[in-house]
């Protein structure tokens, strides 16, 4: 062989190893998938308001949505008075509907957030002003009200739990011991001196975290409240290993439970026991507003917090502008391990996170820039989701909309890796071909 042909096979051998070297190597900040594909956007609702607040896999490869519906005509059916009710809707793994339903009283009734339970059933919880149809009892104005239905959607049990004032849930997962964990907002200053742990004299208003864990049947086993003298709300909840649990949220207080707030509205995460005695508590954020939204355990046993921040000073390295999606690891014990902002120059949100199968997260929230890390704006909110891997790395991020307000509070991986996304819209044009009444039920599927 000659020399030139043996040095031009070297050569190419090189090349080729130093091309899968840099694959492998290849800085995780760059996007790693392009090739997201959008298969189909819809509207859903009737001549009144409908919206979507969360979206779960379910064990046959379809997904199950929940949110509020106001509407008696379009997609609605089987609903007997244009009050507010929970609107649950199941769709197969081909994204038909197999179901819907609505529950709820003469009142409002907004369903807030949804599990899939071990026995293959559903629960789903909100807030509640009704004591009629559905809902048994209301205590006063806004009460935690949380259904158990059976694999069709039907209710086996229901309770309520509230007070005078506007107690209003945002998460629900189900135990280790089956049981339920319901997390949200207890009003304190109408809950006949509920979360008031101070003294008689120091009885402060606003809101407290509300901590509730029912056994298997629904029955209340304890009731904890978490806070401080101003306004403290719970927005999501994990079971952690030790079976203890991490409550997250937003908080305004420094005292009694709060030791360091770090300006206005904080990240504050608290880690209870699992009889729900305060384990740790800690505030993440810097000097503006910085409210947490979401989390969901990484594969390496930390966790990820997800939420905005307007903040650009303390734990924020960077603001891209007036407001900015915020992600945050932290270890077991709240160490702060990495944080990260995503965004551009106008306000960009952060309402939810779930885990991929590749060990990354979804999170979904809205959008108003064009710069910075977006390309687009069709006008006013659009719709956000964005793909990271477990370093927090952005890997893809996809905007749609129309000339209204869109915003997505959820979204999920089904089993076949494809992704839905689920909100509300106002618009008719653009990426919204559609609007049916005022606000509509939003559903992007992604392949």
């Amino acid at each position: 062989m000659h020399k030139h042909s043996i040095y031009h096979l070297l050569g190419v051998f090189f090349m080729a190893l130093f091309l899968i070297n840099c694959s492998k190597d290849k800085d995780n900040s760059t996007p790693q998938k392009s090739a997201i594909e959008i298969d189909f956007i819809t509207t859903l609702g009737g001549s009144k308001n409908e919206s979507a607040k969360a979206v779960i896999n379910t064990t046959d490869g379809g997904y199950a949505i929940l949110g509020h519906v106001q509407s008696m005509d379009g997609d609605v059916t089987n609903k007997p008075n244009e009050s507010y009710d929970y609107w649950l809707l199941k769709y197969t793994s081909t994204n038909q509907l197999e179901w819907q339903k609505t529950f709820g009283g003469s009142a409002d009734d907004r369903g807030a957030d949804l599990i899939q339970t071990s026995d293959g059933g559903y629960a789903v919880i909100g807030k509640s002003k009704s004591n009629d149809l559905n809902v048994s009892e209301n205590a006063g104005y806004d009460d935690f009200w949380i259904s158990k239905l059976d694999t069709s959607g039907s209710i086996s049990w229901e309770y309520s739990f509230g007070f005078a004032g506007s107690d209003t849930p945002y998460s629900i997962i189900q135990t280790n011991d089956n049981g339920y964990l319901l997390s949200g907002v207890l009003d304190v200053s109408a809950s006949n001196g509920q979360g008031d742990r101070n003294s008689i004299a120091n009885r402060h208003a606003g809101g407290d975290y509300w901590v509730i864990k029912l056994n298997a049947s629904g029955v209340k086993q304890w009731s904890k409240y978490y806070g401080g003298s101003f306004t403290d709300t719970a927005y999501d909840a994990i079971q952690t290993n030790d079976n203890g649990y991490i409550i997250i949220g937003s908080s305004d207080s420094n005292d009694v439970d709060i030791s360091n707030n770090h300006g206005t509205y904080d990240f504050w995460v608290i880690k209870i026991s699992e009889t729900g005695a305060l384990v740790w508590e800690k505030s993440y954020g810097g000097s503006e507003i910085d409210e947490a939204h979401a989390i969901g355990q990484t594969i390496d046993g930390n966790y990820l917090i997800v939420g905005d921040t307007r903040s650009s000073d303390l734990d924020i390295s960077q603001n891209e502008g007036a407001a900015d999606l915020w992600v945050i690891k932290i270890t077991p014990e709240g160490a702060l391990l990495w944080e990260k902002t995503l965004g551009g120059s106008s306000f960009d949100v952060g309402r939810s996170i779930s885990k991929t199968q590749d060990h990354g997260f979804l999170i979904s929230g809205s959008s108003r820039s064009t710069d910075g890390n977006l390309e687009t704006n069709k006008g006013q909110n659009d719709a956000w989701i964005v793909k990271i891997n477990s370093s927090g790395n952005l890997e893809w991020q996809k905007t749609i909309g129309g000339s209204e307000v869109d915003f997505f509070y959820d979204a999920v991986e089904l089993s076949d890796q494809t992704v839905v996304a689920v909100g509300d819209s106002n618009s008719s044009n653009e990426d919204i071909t559609e609007n049916k009444g005022f606000t509509d039920l939003l559903i992007l599927k992604l392949k």
